[in-house]
């Protein structure tokens, strides 16, 4: 049991491992996305647009439809067209018909949009540093891998989780 989730929860104990090890991700989750939405904010961004604009930069210049934009965001947004209105509205993003469905809208970074991810980096890059110096290159890929035995479950057909008894 960890002294410091013990302090920040004020609790002495926890039902189980697994109790203690969720609320470990959840608080540290929490801390991370507080630092991170004080960034955000200092651009006149919320997380999910700077989720949003991060994955078109992973794919500029080709951009993606609504679609495959809510399939590869960290925090699922309930509506993306939402996201994306209030990003072109300030140029950051460009709407387009195109590909194989003229039906489709294709979002992409602008260079606007691109310019203010290259003016955030170095921010989120010293957030990163400062939250994790305690650990290690190995400590971190090991937290990542920890991580995504969690998240993959989420992955599970159906949208359905294992019932808690069948969990080894």
């Amino acid at each position: 049991m960890t002294e410091a989730l013990k302090r920040r929860l004020k609790q002495s104990r926890f039902a189980s491992p697994q109790q203690e090890a969720m609320l470990s991700v959840a608080v540290a989750a929490a801390a991370v996305n507080g630092l991170m939405d004080q960034i955000c904010d200092k651009y006149g961004l919320t997380r999910p647009q700077y989720n949003l604009l991060r994955i078109l930069r992973g794919v500029h210049p080709e951009g993606h439809p609504r679609c495959e934009i809510a399939q590869r965001m960290i925090e699922r947004a309930p509506d993306i067209t939402r996201l994306v209105d209030r990003l072109q509205a300030r140029g950051l993003v460009r709407r387009s018909r195109g590909g194989t469905d003229q039906r489709q809208a294709i979002a992409r970074i602008t260079p606007k949009g691109l310019k203010l991810l290259d003016t955030i980096q170095p921010e989120l890059d010293a957030l990163s540093a400062a939250r994790l110096h305690k650990l290690s290159n190995q400590d971190c890929h090991e937290l990542s891998r920890l991580c995504a035995l969690i998240f993959e479950e989420e992955a599970c057909p159906g949208g359905n989780l294992p019932h808690p008894k069948t969990v080894p």
